[in-house]
């Protein structure tokens, strides 16, 4: 019998792209299938969280997430440019925010076609992945198209529909907490929060217990 998770997920969530890769290899080992939920980060959803968090909050996760992708193997780099528009040294979020809500809602537009996670990897790589102006040229396109999506569709989907994909980002968010967690990226099987990467063999150890099976 099949499994189901629900996966909440962020584009700006460096956390989110580290643990990418294994829930992409869980959906394709195990008799499991990913329900990827995207939700705007942090930086949208509470924009003075940064001003007013410890100094040490921000240098400790810029250092965590080289220390967990130099362990993992997995390629890391600051975005460029970032999805979400801040000051850096003030910590300020701008009110302009080009990027991140097209993102969202071309994410949310493809787990519409049950294809989330295949997107969220892909558009990731860019991100994270030390691709310089991931948002320009054939970028997002070959992002997509390599998803099994055509960009144009999503893109125009995300445009014409923003106001009843934003409605569905928001469900994601209430979904998320109404589990028991806030974060991402945070995988939900049957009503239990597994937050962040370093527990996702908690989450497999979990399923396995309910019948999980290998393909």
């Amino acid at each position: 019998m099949t499994l189901e998770a629900d996966v909440y997920w962020s584009f700006r969530s460096p956390y989110s792209y580290l643990a990418t890769r294994r829930y992409v290899a869980l959906a394709r080992d195990y008799d499991l299938r990913i329900n990827q939920r995207f939700v705007y980060p942090l930086a949208i959803r509470e924009p003075d969280f940064f001003e007013q968090s410890n100094p040490n909050w921000f240098r400790y996760v810029f250092k965590d997430i080289f220390r967990i992708a130099q362990y993992m193997d997995i390629p890391l780099a600051p975005p460029n440019p970032d999805p979400i528009v801040q000051d850096i040294r003030t910590r300020k979020i701008s009110e302009d925010q080009p990027y991140i809500y097209l993102l969202t809602r071309m994410g949310q537009a493809a787990s519409r076609r049950g294809k989330g996670l295949a997107f969220a990897d892909e558009v990731s790589r860019l991100i994270w992945g030390g691709v310089k102006d991931w948002h320009t040229g054939d970028h997002l396109a070959g992002a997509a198209q390599r998803a099994g999506m055509d960009f144009a569709e999503l893109k125009s989907e995300a445009e014409s529909q923003a106001e009843e994909l934003d409605k569905e980002i928001a469900e994601n968010q209430q979904a998320l907490e109404a589990a028991g967690h806030w974060g991402v990226p945070t995988l939900v099987f049957e009503g239990e929060p597994f937050f962040g990467q370093d527990r996702i063999d908690l989450a497999l150890w979990r399923m396995e217990q309910q019948g999980l099976q290998k393909r």
